[in-house]
């Protein structure tokens, strides 16, 4: 059970933590939908109102908060896959102390 759960699982904090890489590095790929829909909005507003000779800060704060709640998504599904990758193991551990126990108790 241990080998192959690890690896599934190992294999996807690995593409996890890709994608908060190309996040943090504002790569558009490994946003959600709606995400990706914030972070142009906000981009389309900010042209818009540079266009009209207004500030576009507004814009840029709207484009920034929805980096860092990428951000903070991406951060907490790896957390949350390290957690799972640990009770996996714990789970794997528990069942071979089982196992052991079980065949030491005898005689021989």
């Amino acid at each position: 059970m241990g080998k192959s759960d690890t690896r599934r699982i190992d294999r996807e904090i690995r593409e996890t933590t890709r994608k908060l890489e190309a996040a943090q590095q504002r790569q558009m790929w490994p946003l959600t939908g709606p995400e990706r829909r914030a972070i142009l909005a906000a981009a389309a507003s900010g042209s818009y109102q540079v266009a009209r000779h207004r500030s576009g800060a507004r814009s840029e704060e709207k484009a920034d908060t929805a980096w860092a709640a990428a951000v903070t998504r991406l951060n907490a599904e790896v957390a949350a896959l390290k957690v799972e990758r640990q009770r996996v193991v714990n789970e794997a551990a528990t069942a071979k102390a089982a196992k052991v126990g079980k065949r030491s108790s005898g005689w021989w």
